[in-house]
Parts: structure tokens; sequence; C-alpha cells
């Protein structure tokens, strides 16, 4: 994807953009007509197939002098769905379905009948008609059209080439609005897809998500269910659980807790759950804003996600102790969501440590670290030099004097006093400017 936005730096081209190269002296749509016209009337012999041939070639040739960019698409894709009536594309045997009835999509039978690279070049040449729209708004709904024909396909159906073509048209549309509802369909292709191929053309574009949506200029519904599409590409796809959880963080947020947002926050629930249990899961996550966003406070009072979210307060707000006596009455409920008691309480013993810094004054004893983690004098050490290697401590330990002395200590939660600090600390060297 390429865009032109922010500082203005110029456009990139993306390297698997198609473009087109005229090999004939006949203009490329009525080619792509003639073409699919002919595969999809071979077998019907030189008496049908001809005047049916000649009268979608003289029908879009009188779209193209007009300039009725609109009705030229529909009759290209039109014509692409005429091979499905050819009696080569059904499965041996099987008769050719009338045309009021919904049969096998246009991809599958033109990948009998034609290699992928002509299918991506139909495709290709139908996408160009965007370029040649009187209007962003014919333009849009040329898009509409087409990105309706590559989405409504069975999903393991060529996902990889449908994406690269919406790609291509994402690049041809000068609208951004259509920019952001062709990005989506691509998205959309690829969760349905639900395979690796697939999910690796779309997951690259995702580090500049930031970019694109204020780029798009698109408000927060859309915002929302760009980042939910995302979330469920990622879920899956395997080394990308912080991006994972990144992208449920993003989606959460959009919600604010106003009157507007009362019916579509309550199907946010799962969603607010799943960010939970990954922060939980996470060894290399110790902070979060999740208690503060109203789509999460939602499961306290939920009747199935209400332990999940006693299981965030726990982790963020209280120490070990707390979560042993939580486990001992949810041990079904943890493994449910494929947590692990062992690196649970791993976890919980570093948040306890960072609960212990937050609240001492730059030095914590021995003997405070021994009783909030349940260990040993002996393994103190190892607790501290594991917090330090996490990056949640900065301290240096005082043996003789059996103290551990904070330089810094990693905030649990983003929000709350440490911003009222920062935020005071800015206004009042501000004021003495």
């Amino acid at each position: 994807l390429s865009h032109t936005g922010g500082g203005g730096g110029g456009r990139e081209k993306n390297p698997s953009m198609a473009t087109i190269v005229n090999t004939t002296e006949e203009e490329p749509m009525l080619a792509v007509v003639r073409s699919t016209a002919q595969l999809a009337w071979a077998d019907a012999g030189p008496e049908v197939a001809d005047p049916e041939v000649a009268r979608l070639c003289a029908e879009a040739q009188q779209h193209l002098l007009a300039g009725r960019w609109l009705d030229m698409a529909t009759l290209m894709l039109a014509s692409a769905d005429l091979l499905l009536l050819s009696p080569s594309a059904p499965d041996k045997g099987q008769p050719a379905p009338p045309l009021s009835v919904s049969v096998r999509s246009f991809l599958n039978c033109a990948a009998l009948l034609c290699a992928a690279a002509d299918l991506e070049c139909i495709l290709t040449v139908i996408c160009n008609l965007v370029t040649m729209a009187g209007s962003e708004d014919e333009a849009l709904e040329i898009a509409k059209l087409i990105c309706a024909k590559l989405t409504h396909q069975p999903p393991a159906d060529k996902p990889t080439l449908r994406i690269k073509v919406l790609f291509s048209l994402y690049n041809l549309l000068p609208s951004l609005s259509g920019k952001a509802m062709v990005y989506r369909k691509a998205l959309e292709v690829a969760a349905a897809a639900a395979g690796k191929a697939a999910a690796d053309c779309v997951v690259p574009t995702f580090k500049n998500i930031d970019a694109f949506v204020a780029y798009w200029g698109i408000g927060k519904p859309e915002q929302r269910e760009l980042f939910l599409a995302i979330t469920r590409i990622l879920k899956d796809h395997k080394g990308m659980t912080k991006d994972y959880f990144k992208f449920l963080n993003k989606y959460l947020a959009t919600f604010d807790g106003s009157a507007g947002d009362a019916d579509a926050i309550a199907a946010a629930k799962e969603e607010a759950a799943a960010a939970i249990v990954e922060f939980v899961k996470s060894s290399d996550l110790y902070q979060c804003d999740l208690l503060d966003m109203p789509a999460v406070a939602q499961l306290e009072k939920d009747d199935k996600y209400q332990p999940v979210y006693e299981l965030l307060k726990i982790f963020l707000t209280q120490r070990l102790e707390s979560y042993l006596a939580f486990q001992t009455a949810n041990s079904t409920l943890l493994q449910g969501y494929g947590l692990v008691h062992e690196d649970c309480i791993t976890k919980m013993r570093l948040m306890s440590l960072l609960d212990l810094s937050g609240h001492c004054s730059g030095e914590i004893p021995y003997s405070a670290i021994t009783k909030a983690l349940e260990i040993n004098d002996d393994v103190v050490e190892y607790w501290i030099v594991k917090a330090i290697s996490s990056k949640i401590l900065d301290c240096k330990v005082d043996q003789l004097n059996q103290l551990v002395i904070v330089r810094y200590s990693c905030p649990q939660d983003f929000l709350g006093p440490y911003y009222s600090v920062i935020l005071s600390f800015l206004v009042n060297t501000c004021s003495e400017m």
C-alpha cells in the first residue's frame, strides 16, 4: 500500500501493484469483454457463441464511447460471470446452472480456463476503470462492485491473488474513504481465508496502521471495525501475540462509555476478556491501561466474564496471596483460558515486587519481599535480578543491610497517579518559564 500523507513525503510505489501493458491494438477493456465472452461460450458452437460475443462487445463499445464507466464495470463483471455458464466450467457430468441460481465463483471457473496471470490481468483491467470515472463518487461505486466480486468468493479460493488485486485497486482509487473501504475488504478476505499465506499479505501493512488511519481521516466506528478485523487476523498468527494484544487495546480504546456506545460496547466483551487473558499470559507485559477502559470495566458486572475481570484487578492492584486464593477457587476457569498456574505465579511474584516498589520510600527490606513473594531469604536476589532483566525495576542491592534501593519502577497502570505527577511537574515548570 502507498499513500501521500503526513509530512508529504511523496508517493511510494507498491512493487506488487500490477501494470497494464497493451499488447494488441484493441482497447484493453474491450479485449477483456471479448476474451471472457469467448471463453464462456467456447463450447456452445459458433452459431450460438458468435452472436453473444458480438452483442457483448457492441454493448461494451457503446459504454466506452459514451464514457459510462459504471455501466462498463457492471458489464465487464457480468461478462466474467458468463464463464460460469460454460459447459466446461462445472464438474464433469453436472449441468450448468441457470443465471438466476447462485453458482460457483468466477475465480474458481476462470481458473479452469486461464492461468493466474491471465486472471490477474483481467481483474486489473477492470480495476483500472476507477481512474476513468468522471467523479470520486462514480469511482467509489465502481470500487464497490469490484470489492463485492472479490469478497463474495469461497474463503479458500485464491485469497492471495484477490488481496493483491484489492491492493492494486487501493492504489488506483482517488477517494480516501474508498481507500479505507478497499483496505478493510482486503482484511476481510485475509481473515476469511484463515491461512498463513493470506495473512502474510496484509500483516506487513499493520505497522503503518496509525499513519493510514490519520491519512484516511476515518471516525471512531470505522477505526473500531478496522482494529477488530486486524485482531481476527493476528489471533492465530504465530509470533504475533504482542501485536494481537496491541490491536485488542486499540479496539477497546475506541469505546468511551458514552450513551452512543451502549449497544456496540456490549459486543466487545469477548475481546475485552481476550485482552485480559493475553496480558496475564504474557511474560513481557507488566503494565496496561485495561482497568481504565469502559469496555473492560463492563465485565465487572457480567456473569460470564466477572472472574476474568477480577483476575486483572489482582494482577494490577494486588499481590501473590490474592492470586493464590483466586486460583484455588477458579482453577478450572484458568485452565479453560489456557493459563498455566506456574507461569501465573512467576508473573504474579514480579507484579508483587513491582507493587512493593511503588509503595516504598525508595527502600524495600528483604523481609517485605520474602513475605509478599512467599519465598525464602536465599532467593530474594534471584527475583531482584529477574525483575531487572525484565526491565520493570532499576535498583541496587544493599546486602549488608538487607535492603533493595529502588531508583525506578515501571508503573503497572499507565494512567492514574503517575500521569498526575507528570502533569503537575509540567504545569509548574511551564509557569516558571
